[in-house]
């Protein structure tokens, strides 16, 4: 039976995730800004890196970002007004948009990857073993599992990003 409150142990953990993820997020925010990327455009520009010459439909990179279709656009103008990406129509049925990286936004989006790739080593990788990153990726999957979390496959051979 539930009780009002939470333990010690539950507590401890939730506000341990919490700080963590903070901090994280903070730090690898500020490795991205020398390059003027805040984390939500990087997020974009790999999923667009990893689709390759084909890209996205920008439906799909909405649902991936976990963002709202405005709040996506939104994005995807900044994007696209700074030259990084290129929006056009779906050539499988012309009614959807796709879109790709631009040569700049190819350019930037390696330099970007190297960078961030980087301060994860640094800022997480580094501070955990093997077993750790197992019990993660076990607790990961147990919190969101791949049939809740996108696509089939979407969490299946994991990168980072």
């Amino acid at each position: 039976m539930a009780t009002e409150g939470l333990r010690d142990l539950e507590q401890d953990a939730w506000r341990g995730f919490l700080l963590a993820h903070d901090r994280l997020w903070r730090a690898l925010e500020a490795g991205l800004a020398p390059l003027n990327v805040s984390m939500a455009e990087y997020s974009v520009l790999s999923l667009l890196y990893e689709a390759g010459p084909d890209g996205m439909r920008m439906s799909d990179l909405a649902r991936r970002r976990l963002m709202s279709t405005g709040g996506f656009t939104r994005l995807a103008d900044r994007l696209q007004n700074r030259g990084l990406i290129e929006r056009r129509r779906s050539a499988a049925d012309g009614r959807g948009f796709e879109a790709t990286l631009t040569a700049d936004g190819r350019t930037l989006i390696r330099r970007a990857r190297r960078q961030h790739h980087n301060d994860l080593r640094e800022l997480f990788f580094a501070r955990l073993d093997d077993d750790h990153l197992r019990c993660l990726a076990e607790i990961w999957d147990l919190l969101a599992p791949a049939d809740e979390s996108g696509p089939a496959g979407e969490r299946e051979g994991r990168k980072a990003r």
